[in-house]
Order: structure tokens, then C-alpha cells, then sequence
């Protein structure tokens, strides 16, 4: 590896903010963002947290500081949920050393048509990055390679080893992480969500809303009955 310039390193205006390579499908851009949604309702009020789909993290631990990884989602905590760029248009990527040498704490990758090296050059990437929680979801062919639908690794002393249960608790984060099956589109549709300490989801806000409604229609129900 050819030693990198750390007092000059290019700035986030300077770095490519995408690879313009199309995802293999649509689930890789839905399933982070609905993950996204969610955190900002659940995290409403706090602003030391940053969630990113499909954007390039870059970072020092590489052949070169110009070459990102790209995860299809990722969460840092302890930065600004928003840090406007030059253009305005909030984070063009995610530079490490504009962020305080902070990596993400957890990273999700979506594996599909296309193997993208999510069992082992990306795994090596996040291990050398700090990563402390690296997910793969793999519903479709992880018979293809071997692995399960749904796995959640540790980093544990520079190396990730598989961790048991789902919803799985991430006490750092303050988050579990699983699936679940909902309704998107009036189609039925397995997701990945949101949980808390005793394992409940984190409903969106429109379910949360459908509840209310429901609610209000029994009570209404009831007093008609009196």
C-alpha cells in the first residue's frame, strides 16, 4: 500500500459523490431508506446521528484515500444528523476525516443478483474501519452462498464473528435490528426494521396512525352502543 498524505487529504467537494453503477434492485435503495424514515421519527429529537443509503464512505485504510466503500446503508452516531456542504445540499459522502475520524457504528448490506464481495472484501473493509456491527440481508441466495437470509456480525478484537437472535439488541446503539413482514403498496413485502429492548418494532408513523384511527372507530363504536 503506498503511503497516503495525511495533511493533505482531499476535501468532500473535491471526492466523486457516486459511482453512477445502477442497483441490481429496487429493494437496495427501499429497504435503507425505510430504515431511515424510521429512525427519523424514532430519534426525532436528537441530532448526533447520521443515517446514509447507498453513499460513499471514505476513508485512509485503503490503497488510496479516493476510493470509497459503498454500503447500502450506514449509521454513525456522535456527528451532526446534518452538515450542509459548500452547494447546500447537507453530506455529498461521508469523508472520515471530515467527521472526526468517526466510523460508522453499524453498516447493512443488501446482497442480490450481483455477489459484491459482502462475505469478505467489504467485511475486511468494515473490520479495518472499526465497524462495530456489520448486517447482511440476503433473502433470495443465501443458499447460493452459504450464509443465512438474515445475519448480524460483531467486530470483536479486529475480527466479526456471527451473532444468535433476531431481533438482535445492539446495547451501543440503543437499536435492535430484524425483519418483519408489512404491507407496501398493498403488496405484502418482507422489511427490515427497528426494535427496542424487550423486542417490540418500531411501528412508522403511519401505522401508528392507522392504530389511532382504529381506535377512535371502537370508541366511537362503543359509545353508539350505549
Amino acid at each position: 500500500m503506498l503511503p497516503i498524505d495525511l495533511q493533505h487529504l482531499p476535501s468532500s467537494e473535491e471526492l466523486p459523490c457516486s459511482d453512477d453503477t445502477p442497483v441490481d434492485n429496487e429493494d437496495q435503495n427501499l429497504l435503507p431508506n425505510i430504515l431511515l424514515f424510521l429512525l427519523n421519527s424514532i430519534w426525532a429529537n436528537r441530532n448526533d446521528w447520521y443515517f446514509g443509503v447507498d453513499m460513499g464512505i471514505y476513508h485512509t485504510t485503503g490503497k488510496s484515500p479516493r476510493v470509497p466503500v459503498i454500503p447500502d446503508g450506514f449509521l454513525s452516531l456522535g456527528v451532526d444528523r446534518r452538515k450542509p456542504s459548500r452547494k447546500g445540499r447537507g453530506r455529498l459522502s461521508y469523508v472520515l476525516w471530515e467527521e472526526n475520524n468517526i466510523p460508522p457504528i453499524l453498516t447493512l448490506e443488501l446482497v442480490y443478483h450481483r455477489y459484491g464481495g459482502e462475505y469478505d472484501e467489504k467485511m475486511d473493509v468494515y473490520a479495518r474501519l472499526g465497524v462495530l456491527y456489520y448486517v447482511i440481508y440476503n433473502p433470495e441466495f443465501w443458499q447460493r452462498d452459504g450464509h443465512q437470509p438474515f445475519e448480524v456480525y460483531k467486530l470483536t478484537d479486529g475480527q466479526y464473528e456471527l451473532q444468535i437472535g433476531e431481533p438482535y439488541w445492539m446495547p451501543e446503539v440503543g437499536l435492535g435490528i430484524g425483519r418483519h413482514h408489512a404491507m407496501f403498496g398493498n403488496l405484502p413485502q418482507e422489511q427490515l426494521a427497528w426494535f427496542d429492548a424487550k423486542g417490540d418494532r418500531y411501528l412508522s408513523e403511519a401505522e401508528i396512525e392507522r392504530q389511532r384511527a382504529e381506535a377512535e372507530r371502537q370508541r366511537r363504536e362503543q359509545i353508539a352502543r350505549l
